[in-house]
This record gives structure tokens, sequence and C-alpha cells, in this order.
């Protein structure tokens, strides 16, 4: 296999599901070259549990792009793509896993020990093997993990030197050959070890030394050539040493090629593994020079990478039919060399041995366990109880400061509460002389509760403001409005002179706190007689203020209808009201009509604390909309109401600034603005809408702007415009300004000019023009848009 285009795939692009069925069909021998590249100090039962971690988390997440310039094709590049790709990846985390922990490095995930796979109470290994595995294990455990690396690819996975060079490259190692010279220094000793030298023997002429090559098989066959030629030409060049392996890129038999070791199962082992040999002694896999297989009956044998010739399994290792084997006296068992024993139960992550782990200690770390447990619930409960714990506090946020005046701000005791004889007294009616009332007023662990989550609101409060308003704690201690039981909830309305605020918590527990900001700021009579205390399944209701002698509930669409009393109880709180209907169709739009000394009003509830006044009349001097006209007015215009919901209205004015008379006799047409005043001073809305003659058809919207000051004290004109079908069917455009217009013009899909503020032009369906207008001072003004 070449790996020259490893990075960013070997051969070609790499689809997850192919990477995924080479991982399943090559688990058990992706697992061992894993577990034998990884450190032996990691011990044998985090080897086999890291080993396992690598190989599954080495799935790429998406698709493995091909090179834009692909290299030409090699013979080993018929590897599947899958497998190689897999490989490189546990290769690469097997080699991150090895390096120590440094103090100013990033950890890499590899370092850490396993979530997955994890076992409890029980300790994992592989079988032991014999005297031969464990030399070999303390072997290679003198290598570096680049070199244990170069000798698994060769022994286990029967690469060349170039391939393996290549593979390394690819997996991170920064030097390959040195990591190649290790594996190296690791087959000589295997060599000198071997039985022949170990007992002085001479060995025969031959490729004897290569028979303890990597792999613990002679070189394979090249294609042509007799069988035994290959392998006796390069024992001879040799000379018993390693040489030269660049010829053998791409002949030899890895995983997954063909011409591989037959009978090769899913376990990453042949069928014909562990087989024993004539002469007593364990065959590799697949059969080789190190197997001492004698040939068959009809003098072939099966070998690695090869085809049986003629000449048998001996003639296979370039060793003379009939032969004696090199090192080994006839009748007893055969030493196999390090590669070959890579196949070995020892090295196996698969096939494993449990055993329990230290039952003392574990039960002396259960018992520590259990003790720390009731130290944290101590701990908590003491945090809990009344002091400087932060549990007393409910869902507030910890603290972060220590001021003294923002402690003295969230002291219950410091609250202002107003006596309720001061506002009969006083010279000015707002919110500063609004009693202290409710149930819960002398309840000091709800105020600070309260108190706490307004300075500080936890990640489960649901706040909210209306735009423009603070949401930050008070500057010293606020006014209690409000403290008591509202349906299913704790409510507390406080006032710091710029906002109203409302803390709400259910009756048990703290989980599920709201908190709401709404300015308040120049508040007079009528726009402090009323605060939302509660909204709950669709009603609201309202604390109004000591003033309020009555209060009643208005249909705005029902202008004909007399107004439903509604009760109020012995703290102000009133009966809950059906709020506006939200989403679908505008079927009722409920106000709050209140009576003081002075007069009767109408109040919105546009989804915030404060509810608007409702208004009508000229921009110089607008009255409450109670009149017979206003209502008329407003019971086609509220459902327009919703363009200014949630938008910190304080008073909502609609005036009519024209009467235009339409074409074909069809009646007259009202021209009505309406003009949405906010609390913080600027954001202000317009809308301009067109009535036609029927009184149950609703407004059309005409036009709408953010911002202008048209319709308002400071600037009362405004110009709008509308494409009308008339009861013939025709189209015609309708324009109307305030009075002040001295013409008006459109031009674009339509054109046409009038004298004065009115404007008819025939039209087509769906025509579009510019609408322009000329005041008695010549100044030209626009359409509001």
């Amino acid at each position: 296999m070449s790996t020259q285009d490893l990075v960013p795939s070997p051969v070609g692009p790499v689809d997850v599901e192919q990477a995924e069925a080479a991982l399943v069909e090559r688990y058990p021998r992706l697992v061992r070259i894993a577990y034998l590249v990884l450190p032996p100090a990691l011990g044998r039962n985090r080897r086999v549990l890291t080993a396992h971690a690598l190989v599954q988390r080495s799935l790429p997440r998406r698709r493995v792009p091909a090179p834009a310039v692909p290299g030409p094709r090699r013979d080993e590049d018929a590897v599947d793509p899958g497998y190689a790709y897999v490989r490189g990846e546990v290769l690469r985390q097997a080699l991150v896993a090895g390096l120590p922990l440094r103090r100013l490095a990033l950890p890499r995930r590899a370092q850490f020990p396993p979530l997955l796979p994890h076992v409890w109470g029980l300790r994992l290994f592989p079988r032991v093997g014999g005297a031969d595995e464990l030399a070999l294990d303390q072997r290679l455990s003198r290598l570096s993990g680049p070199g244990r690396a170069a000798y698994v690819l060769r022994g286990l996975e029967r690469q060349g030197d170039p391939e393996v060079l290549r593979v390394l490259a690819a997996a991170g190692v920064e030097d390959p050959a040195a990591a190649l010279a290790e594996a190296d220094a690791v087959e000589a000793v295997e060599a000198s070890d071997a039985p022949g030298a170990a007992e002085g023997r001479d060995a025969p002429a031959g490729p004897a030394p290569d028979a303890f090559r990597v792999g613990g098989q002679g070189a394979p066959r090249r294609p042509g050539s007799p069988a035994g030629a290959t392998a006796g030409a390069r024992a001879a060049s040799d000379g018993g040493a390693r040489g030269d392996r660049s010829d053998r890129v791409g002949e030899q038999a890895g995983p997954g090629r063909a011409g591989g070791r037959s009978g090769e199962d899913g376990s990453g082992r042949g069928r014909g593994d562990e087989r024993a040999g004539a002469d007593g002694g364990s065959v590799p896999p697949g059969g080789g020079a190190a197997s001492g297989r004698p040939p068959g009956p009809t003098g072939g044998g099966p070998t690695t990478g090869n085809t049986p010739g003629p000449a048998g399994a001996d003639a296979a290792v370039g060793r003379p039919a009939g032969s004696s084997r090199a090192g080994s006296a006839p009748g007893l068992p055969r030493r196999l060399s390090g590669a070959a024993l890579l196949e070995s139960d020892e090295f196996d992550p698969c096939a494993l041995q449990a055993r329990p782990t230290d039952l003392m200690r574990r039960r002396q770390h259960a018992r520590a366990a259990f003790v720390a447990v009731v130290a944290l619930v101590v701990c908590g409960t003491l945090l809990g109880l009344p002091g400087d714990g932060w549990g007393r506090n409910g869902a507030a946020a910890p603290s972060y400061a220590r001021n003294p005046a923002a402690e003295a701000a969230l002291d219950p005791g410091a609250v202002k509460r107003v006596d309720p004889a001061v506002w009969s007294g006083s010279t000015r009616q707002d919110f500063s002389v609004w009693p202290a009332r409710g149930g819960l007023t002398g309840d000091s662990a709800l105020l600070r509760r309260a108190l706490a989550v307004w300075a500080r609101p936890g990640g489960s409060v649901r706040s909210s403001a209306t735009p423009g308003t603070p949401v930050g704690p008070p500057m010293g201690p606020p006014q209690l409005l409000f403290a008591g039981r509202v349906d299913a909830m704790r409510v507390v309305l406080f006032h710091d002179g710029l906002r109203a605020v409302r803390y709400a918590e259910p009756v048990e527990g703290t989980a599920g706190a709201a908190l709401d900001f709404a300015r308040t700021d120049a508040a007079d009579a009528v726009g402090s007689a009323a605060l939302v205390v509660s909204r709950a399944a669709g009603n609201v209701r309202y604390l109004t203020a000591p003033w309020v002698r009555e209060t009643a509930v208005r249909d705005l669409l029902a202008p004909a209808r007399a107004p439903r009393p509604l009760a109020r109880d012995a703290d102000g709180v009133t009966d809950p009201v059906p709020g506006p209907a939200r989403g679908g169709t505008c079927t009722r739009w409920n106000a709050l009509r209140v009576r003081d000394g002075s007069g009767t009003r109408l109040l919105a509830d546009l989804g915030e604390l404060a509810p608007a006044r409702l208004l009508w009349g000229p921009p110089a001097a607008p009255v409450d909309a109670t009149g017979t006209e206003a209502r008329e007015a407003w019971a086609r215009t509220a459902c327009q109401l919703a363009e200014v919901r949630g938008h910190g209205v304080r008073s909502v004015n609609a005036w009519q600034f024209a009467r235009q008379p339409l074409p074909g006799g069809a009646g007259h047409g009202t021209w009505v603005c309406t003009r949405a005043e906010t609390w913080r001073g600027t954001g202000s809305r317009v809308l301009a809408q067109f009535l036609v003659p029927s009184p149950g058809v609703p407004a059309a919207l005409a036009a709408r702007s953010e911002g202008s000051p048209a319709c308002g004290v400071r600037d009362p004109r405004v110009l709008a415009g509308v494409l009308w079908q008339a009861p013939d069917g025709g189209w015609f455009v309708l324009a109307a300004g305030s009075p002040g217009f001295r013409s008006l013009e459109v031009s674009g899909g339509v054109k046409g000019r009038s004298a004065g503020p009115l404007l008819a032009v025939r039209a087509t369906a769906g025509a579009r023009a510019d609408l322009n207008g000329t005041l008695g001072d010549g100044t030209r003004r626009t359409a509001l848009r």
C-alpha cells in the first residue's frame, strides 16, 4: 500500500461508511496494533481499554477528500483505503497517547484515560504467554512509540521499509528513519538470540538469517521467478544480515490484499494461526520460513504471500529441498521470531481474562466517598440556613460585591413604606405616595429574596424589561408598593423613582421566579393609576392607586356596550380581566376604565407593567377616549394596538385628520392618525389608517413610521395614501393630508395632482405610486413611511 497520499487519504476519497466497514471487519487487528504501539508503562488493563477506545473513535466525521493531483498508482494501492485510513488514525492516536503530559502544553484527548469503554470492579488483560512473549514485551517496552509502530508495521502488517516510512510520516512521526533503526536493533537482538547463534552452531549456507526476519517468514517470490530464487538471492546478497528491503514494497501480503494469508477471519488472524509444525513448534500465520512445516504430500505447502510451488515450503524461503533448518536440531521445538509472536494471545486485547480489583482499597475508597457526600450535604444545609449563606436569596446569583451602599439597598428592613394616609394630603399624586399594601409586607424572607434577585438575577429567572429601561440593582432602598399572594404566586412590587419592578415566585419554592422592569419616571396621577400585578391563563389583574374610586372593563370593539363593573379587594387588586386577544382574529380588546376625583380614564394593557392611556383628539389638546366619537373610532382601530405592544408605550392618541368624499358616490372615508408615545421619549410609533363608510369594517393600515415627529405636538402634519377599490370594481389612489397642505401629487405608476389636502386618481389593481404634498409655505413633504 502506498502511503504517499495518506494525507488526507491513501487511495482516493474515503466515505464514513467505507471506513466503518473496514473498522468492523478488521476490528481485532486494529485493536492489536493499538495495544502493541501503546507504551507498556500504562499497565495491561489500561492498555486494553485505551486500545479499544482509540479504535472506536478513529472514524472520520465526514467524507475524507481525495488528493487534488493523485500520484502514480502502485501495486500496493489495492489495499482497502478505508482500512488504510482507520489504521493511520489508530497509529496517530496511539503515538499521541504515549507522549508525556507537559506543564505548559495543552493536553491531547488521547493522553487521558478513556471514558468509553469503561469497566467497574474488574481488571482486564490478555492471556499470559510464555517466555518468548515476555522477552518480546520487554524488548518493545524499551523502544519509543514510533519504534514500536515501525516494528508492528513490519511484523504484523508485513510491510517493507519504504512503506513503513510513509505510514509513520503520515501518522505524524518526526523522524521515521530513527524509528526504523530502533526496529532494526530489536531484530538484530532476535537474530543473535536464535538457537543456532546461541549455541554457537554454524548455520548452513542459504537464507537462514532471513528466516528470523520481520514477520517470521522468507521474502515473497517475485512474479515470474522460480520458487526460492528471490529469497536465495537476497540471502546471498545480505550475507546473513537484514539488508535493503526496498524491493519488498508491493510484494508483501497484508490485510485486505490479494495473495495475503488465506483463510483469514474477522479476528485479524488467519485460520492457520497456531498450527503445530512437524517439529512440535507453533507455526506463525500462513506458514513461512519460521514455521518449520514440512512439505505436504504433493511437495508443496502454504506460504504467506506466495503461491505454493513445486519446491514446497523449504523452497519458498530459498532453502534447498530437504535441507536441514537453520539453527534447530531435529526433533526439538523451533523458537519463534519476535515478529511471529505478535500474533500470539499475549498481545490480543480481544481475548481477555478478568480479575477483581484491589478489594480492600475499593472498600476504603467507598467509605471515603460516602463521608465526602455527607460532608457536602451538611455544608449545603448550613449555607441554606439564615445568615450570610447564599441559599436565603432564592433564585439570586451568588454575590459579586461587598459594598456598604449596595448591601443597604438590599436590606429588607431598609425598604421604604408609605403610610396609607399620606396620599390624601400630598401635593402630588404618583407612585411616590402609594402605600405599602398586601398580606406579605412583613415577610422579610420574601423581600430579601426579591431584592437579591433584583440585584443579581440567576440563570433560572425569567426577566423582561421595556425598551430603554435599565435593569441594574437599586441605587438605594426602594419603595415597597405591594407584597402579597396573587393567584398561585407570591408577588412583590417595588418603585425606585425611575422604574416599577415586579418580582414573582411560586407559592411552593422559588423555582420559576420572574422579574419584570418598566420605566415609569415622570408619571402623573393618570400614569400611576394602575400597575399589572399578575398575568395567568390569559387573564390580567391590576393593582390600582389609592385615589381610584371605581374600576370597570370596557371592550373597545363594542362601543355601544356598557362597561362591566370590576371588583377589587381591600388592597386594591382587581378581579381577573381577560386580556386582549393575541394572534389570529381580533375579537376583543378589553380596556380598564378607572374613575378618580378628576374624571374617567381608559387604560389598555400592552404587555407591560404600566398600562397605556388611550386618548382622542388633535395632538395639541387630546382628551381621554371616553366620548361617543372616540369610542366609535377606537372600535375600528383598536386591533392596530398590537403594532405597539411591548414597546414601552406611555399613551396612545388617535385623531381624525381628514374626511374625504369617495369616487362614485360611495360615501365618505375617514383618515385617522394614531401616535404611541413612550416613557423614554424616543422611539414613538405613528400609524396612518383609512376607514371606509361601513362601520363594521376595521381600519386599513395605510402607513407606519417609527421615530417620526409627524402626528405629534412638535409636528402635527401627516400625509398618507391608499389604493382603494370602488363598489363598481374600479381602482383609485386616495390620498389625504392634515390641514395645512396646499396641494398633493402622485407620480410613478400613477400620475395625478390636486389642489388642496385631498386627492383621488384612477389607477389599476396593484399600482404603486409616490405621494408628495406641498404646505402653505411651499415646503415639500413626503408621505408617512
